[in-house]
């Protein structure tokens, strides 16, 4: 019996952030919105309504903040405790859909429909039920590779009139109109520098792109550009991934919402910063051997003094209890902090993780005592329910001064009981 040829889709949801934000605001659902990253620094997410005003990707919030008050633009701040919360029910309603998904970011994810019948009416069937128990609108492409259904993702977004939002090229035929219509850098995993180098050799569409020799692709750039170009043309390259392998490294870091002197707030951020990378090494089911620590001041400013230091700071044994890792990193700061700096951003990084069972400790070496590990399965637990924060270490404040600036944030409709949506009564 011959192999059946694989079919994948690629879901994506369109203008993920805004639409998070439209979902709770539907008198917005033609106003032109964006949303803006850390700090309400820059634009990271933007309506089709606010692109055809000229908004751009990228771009600092306070430079076009009047602007955007002129053309009649919302900004709000970014709410990821929102975004992820819809993102999981996004995925969950596809997930139970087909039979096979691989979430590839927060707002997108690839399915294996191979032996399907009735890819495309599967499509449009997961398009509807996404929009309709999430209020998320979302584009589908269908082909015979990964890197195809990216493409045709796009198409279906971009010409979502004519298409429905869901555009299938698993015929020849399509596929090639489309290489032919879409520009090289439309391709996944082709950046600015890339398609510099394949415009110097007249590569200037996908479809050129796929008549290039893969060998020398491979030869002159690397095995990825083969298999992009292999894959373009209609060859299987890519699979659905396995799940992601333990993280050797785990990092959580911000920058304050505003410049800190002294150092008993950075105290509560770096304790902050270790509650959650520790959440992190507990979900993943790992042990911490060591850690770093560090902080530094603005870079840019040029009348500001600039300094920068970290410390690697050893624990007694491998743990994953958030009081030593708190306890070590805070006197790992008590190190490398100066007076008279104004400090811009901590980092917190967990290094020689292993999995337990993983590692031989000496005949006589400290390992974790076992009530530790019970009271941190309590308190995961207990958070789990509640919700993150509930349950936490004294020094992590629920509401810091140093936290991130995020004046235009919408309400944690989702994620927290006292702010739940509310439908005013006649």
């Amino acid at each position: 019996m011959a192999a059946r040829e694989p079919v994948f889709a690629l879901i994506d949801c369109n203008s993920f952030y805004c639409s998070c934000e439209r979902v709770w605001r539907p008198d917005l659902l033609r106003t032109p919105i964006v949303v803006l990253s850390n700090n309400d620094g820059c634009v990271i997410s933007r309506t089709p309504e606010a692109k055809a005003l000229g908004v751009k990707m990228g771009a600092p919030y306070f430079q076009i903040k009047n602007d955007l008050r002129r053309w009649g633009v919302v900004a709000f701040s970014s709410n990821y405790a929102l975004y992820g919360d819809i993102s999981q029910r996004v995925m969950t309603v596809i997930e139970s859909l087909v039979p096979a998904l691989e979430v590839y970011s927060i707002d997108e994810a690839f399915a294996d429909l191979t032996g399907i019948a009735g890819a495309e009416p599967l499509g449009r069937e997961i398009r509807r039920r996404v929009l309709q128990c999430t209020g998320i609108p979302v584009g589908v492409g269908i082909a015979g590779t990964k890197t195809l259904a990216k493409l045709a993702n796009h198409a279906a977004k971009r010409w979502q009139k004519q298409t429905g939002g869901v555009v299938d090229i698993r015929d020849p035929e399509r596929r090639d109109k489309l290489l032919r219509a879409l520009d090289v850098g439309e391709v996944w995993g082709v950046g600015r520098k890339l398609q510099a180098h394949f415009e110097g050799m007249k590569i200037k569409t996908a479809w050129d792109l796929a008549q290039t020799d893969p060998w020398m692709l491979r030869k002159k750039f690397s095995v990825v550009v083969e298999k992009t170009a292999r894959e373009l043309r209609g060859t299987p390259c890519l699979q659905l991934d396995d799940p992601d392998p333990p993280k050797q490294e785990i990092c959580c870091s911000r920058m304050f919402g505003q410049r800190l002197k002294a150092i008993e707030p950075i105290r509560e951020a770096v304790a902050s910063y270790t509650a959650r990378a520790s959440e992190k090494l507990r979900a993943q089911g790992s042990l911490c051997k060591r850690l770093r620590v560090s902080v530094r001041t603005g870079m840019f400013n040029p009348e500001e003094a600039k300094y920068a230091n970290g410390v690697l700071c050893e624990l007694p044994y491998p743990t994953d209890d958030v009081r030593m890792l708190t306890a070590a990193a805070l006197a790992g700061l008590d190190r490398v902090f100066r007076e008279g700096y104004n400090y811009s951003k901590a980092e917190i990084l967990l290094l020689d993780l292993c999995q337990r069972g993983e590692y031989t400790a000496d005949l006589f070496a400290t390992t974790q005592p076992e009530a530790s590990e019970r009271v941190m399965s309590v308190l995961d637990e207990i958070n789990a329910k509640w919700g993150r924060g509930t349950l936490r270490p004294g020094r992590v404040t629920s509401s810091p001064e140093w936290g991130m600036r995020r004046e235009l944030m919408s309400q944690s409709f989702t994620t927290k009981m006292d702010q739940l949506w509310r439908v005013p009564s006649r």
